[in-house]
């Protein structure tokens, strides 16, 4: 597969899936390229300490997942330069700095949502990985962090770190992050969700490219949204019911390809899951991110079961995704 166009960034971020710890990995942005050929993917965020001193290769990816941002949580401005560096020799199409994660092991790193409180830090991490790459450099932020929420908070941010840095694309996470005292779940679901914040932030930087996470859960709630904003980031509803990227490229970006089946989808995993295997991947460490492609269809629980009950076997197979599919009433078109 090409390398598809994405000179335009703006337009690839119109919809995105969000990175997310231990989900989204090269076997899931795999399947959900399936799904959609222009939706932007995003990796875990992957720590500089990772990429310079860990053992193993955080940067491998497939050609397939084009367009696909390389998120980055640190705080060293060399550090993220030479790993920004690294990511564009490697061919992402987009670097991602994470000013959003609240977990305290992120913030004992000095990194993720905490740095809402250092703009100028930020604003020195972005320049620093601008220098040595062509590509775009991005932030994910909250819209504040405990009780620094007010707007003023935010804009202050926003300006400090696009003034600063040059910095052209924010995703604003329309949550405030407390960073301690609930846990990472908690804090993408207690803190209440304020999309207009977001709105205000594109009308009062005009110039930005600006788009919206947290708690979308269809595609009309996102063509609402691009209403107001350049785009739109859709997280744990993209991975528990993934079906929802299956009509994106036909009603977020206007082609008029034929949307595809979920079977026709299951199909066309099985030579990319038969080469992984062959390079010693287990099946279960795949077919974990396609649990959910039946989600309330006849048969979805069936599928859900066996998959789970026998991917983690020894030598287990695509013959295990043909038995599961066969979970689904045959009489079904999809």
């Amino acid at each position: 597969m090409t390398k598809p166009d994405t000179t335009s960034q703006f337009n690839a971020s119109r919809l995105s899936v969000a990175p997310m710890l231990d989900w989204t990995d090269r076997h899931c942005r795999y399947f959900h390229r399936l799904l959609s050929s222009q939706t932007l993917l995003y990796t875990e965020m992957i720590t500089t300490g990772a990429i310079i001193h860990g053992k193993g290769d955080f940067l491998a990816y497939n050609q397939e997942e084009h367009p696909v941002a390389l998120q980055l949580g640190g705080s060293n401005p060399t550090d993220l330069a030479t790993c920004a560096k690294l990511g564009a020799e490697r061919g992402y199409d987009e670097i991602n700095l994470n000013v959003g994660c609240p977990s305290d092991r992120v913030q004992n790193g000095r990194f993720g949502a905490c740095l809402m409180a250092e703009p100028d830090l930020v604003a020195e991490c972005v320049a620093a990985m601008k220098e040595v790459v062509d590509i775009p450099v991005t932030v994910k932020t909250r819209i504040g962090i405990d009780d620094q929420d007010s707007y003023e908070f935010l804009t202050s941010f926003v300006s400090t770190v696009s003034e600063k840095a040059a910095c052209e694309h924010f995703t604003i996470h329309a949550r405030k992050a407390w960073l301690s005292g609930l846990s990472p779940k908690e804090n993408r679901e207690i803190p209440p969700l304020d999309y207009p914040r977001a709105y205000q932030i594109k009308q009062d930087f005009p110039h930005l490219d600006i788009a919206v996470n947290g708690g979308i859960k269809t595609l009309d709630e996102a063509l609402e949204h691009l209403k107001f904003l350049d785009g739109v980031m859709i997280g744990r509803e993209a991975y528990q019911n993934p079906y929802i990227l299956a009509e994106v490229d036909q009603r977020i970006f206007g082609l008029s390809t034929p949307v595809k089946k979920r079977k026709q989808v299951v199909e066309e995993m099985y030579p990319y899951i038969e080469e992984q295997l062959s390079k010693g991947s287990y099946l279960g460490h795949i077919s974990r991110h396609m649990i959910g492609l039946f989600q309330a269809m006849p048969g979805a629980r069936q599928w859900r079961r066996y998959i789970s009950e026998n991917a983690h076997k020894k030598g287990a197979g695509i013959e295990v995704l043909q038995t599961a599919l066969n979970k689904i009433p045959q009489e079904l078109d999809v």
